[in-house]
């Protein structure tokens, strides 16, 4: 097979969350120890950081990526899910994984993946820690999936856990309760291993520290512990909250005598795009109109986005709004502004929520707007309609800022 034709047997085989919702959902991580032993065990052939929680992770995992490139190190990094390529998910000092590795792996293994009966990711999760092995790697930070404790990446041993909050996000399979969530993502926390908690939350924490003490893990919590200020190239204030989680888990390996210096932690953060090439947060994509796209797709993510927007100075605001079909739709909606223009689409992916359900659910919600049949459509009517002065922001769903032709 060709790399696109190894990609279409990934995605038409195999069952895939971000895809198909439930179905590709497993209850343990029996096929992914199996996957692993079948590669020799390239997850213990470097040293790795795991990064979990419900918002932020994705951010988080490349900010650290970023600063320990700084610091000189070559460093794997796993991320999910990917805007345009589906290669972005496997990097190694921000360069993706070729094509030929992704065919060969496929090609190499292909038997055993469909005698197992694989899942899209967890057979993505052994390609990059065999990739990472293959090209040995100092460090791999790898952000979890889904949830935690079952979680195919949930097999590492890493020098630091991190879990940067809890929300209400995935609750069909995490819990319907913030605790019940919480313990599901606290499933990272190892025996002797540093665990550092991104957020205070009153609801939650004891849940950490319960699992913390048990496991005679050392337990911190950056918003308490971390007090300084740094710049970051990521925009949106809301990142600071994911700067703080960050400065602490890499005091954490500095403490684990892992070399990190001040000036790689100060270039890190301020080149995060640079090197590592994270697309979709708060992400300016033009100006007058200005255009800005954010992949925030919880109530929590998009609280954080939309109180940033009301930051910002425009004459109109447009909102191009896509959803999936598995999201709290109504609770979600009540967070958007009722003086918007709003263009309601798809993704094109089986989860996507219909956009005239989307657009009859908003009218309940003093939300007006057309729907398109397209994410693309729908830009192109906000551009139009668009005086210069106005902004437009595109977001609801991280596949919707996918499709956008822009990126």
């Amino acid at each position: 097979m060709n790399y696109q034709e190894t990609l279409d047997w990934m995605f038409a085989q195999l069952p895939m969350f971000q895809r198909v919702g439930a179905i590709a959902f497993k209850k343990d991580l029996t096929n992914t120890l199996a996957l692993a032993k079948h590669l020799n065990n390239p997850h213990h052939q470097f040293k790795s950081i795991h990064v979990g929680g419900t918002n932020g992770k994705g951010s988080t995992s490349h900010m650290l990526c970023s600063i320990l490139m700084e610091a000189g190190y070559k460093v794997g990094l796993y991320t999910s899910p990917h805007l345009k390529d589906f290669r972005e998910r496997i990097r190694i000092n921000g360069e993706m994984i070729t094509e030929a590795e992704v065919v060969e792996f496929i090609d190499i293994n292909k038997d055993f993946l469909e005698q197992q009966k694989l899942s899209f990711f967890e057979m993505t999760v052994g390609m990059a820690f065999h990739h990472f092995a293959l090209h040995q790697v100092d460090f791999a930070v790898i952000e979890v999936g889904l949830g935690g404790r079952l979680d195919s990446t949930n097999i590492i041993n890493p020098q630091v856990s991190v879990i940067t909050n809890i929300g209400y996000d995935h609750m069909q399979f995490l819990g319907d309760t913030l605790p019940l969530i919480a313990a599901e993502k606290a499933g990272i926390i190892k025996p002797n291993t540093p665990v550092v908690i991104g957020e205070f939350q009153e609801e939650v924490i004891a849940v950490f520290k319960e699992k913390a003490t048990k496991l005679n893990a050392p337990l911190f919590i950056a918003e308490e512990l971390i007090t300084t200020d740094y710049e970051t190239v990521l925009k949106g204030k809301y990142q600071q909250k994911n700067v703080k989680t960050v400065l602490q888990a890499i005091a954490v390996l500095q403490n684990k005598g892992i070399e990190i210096s001040e000036n790689n932690i100060v270039k890190g953060l301020l080149s995060v795009i640079d090197n590592t090439h994270l697309m979709g947060r708060w992400q300016v994509l033009q100006e007058n109109p200005k255009i800005i796209c954010d992949t925030a797709h919880n109530k929590e993510g998009l609280t954080y986005v939309l109180n940033q927007l009301k930051e910002e100075s425009f004459y109109q605001l447009h909102i191009v709004l896509g959803m999936v079909n598995d999201k709290e739709v109504s609770k979600v909606l009540s967070l958007f502004p009722k003086n918007a223009l709003y263009y309601f689409c798809m993704p094109n992916i089986p989860r996507g929520l219909d956009a005239k359900v989307l657009q009859q659910e908003a009218v309940n919600h003093s939300l007006v707007g057309d729907r398109y049949s397209s994410v693309e459509n729908a830009l192109q009517a906000a551009k139009s309609k668009a005086l210069k002065n106005d902004l437009i922001f595109v977001g609801g769903s991280t596949f919707v800022v996918a499709e956008l032709p822009l990126l």
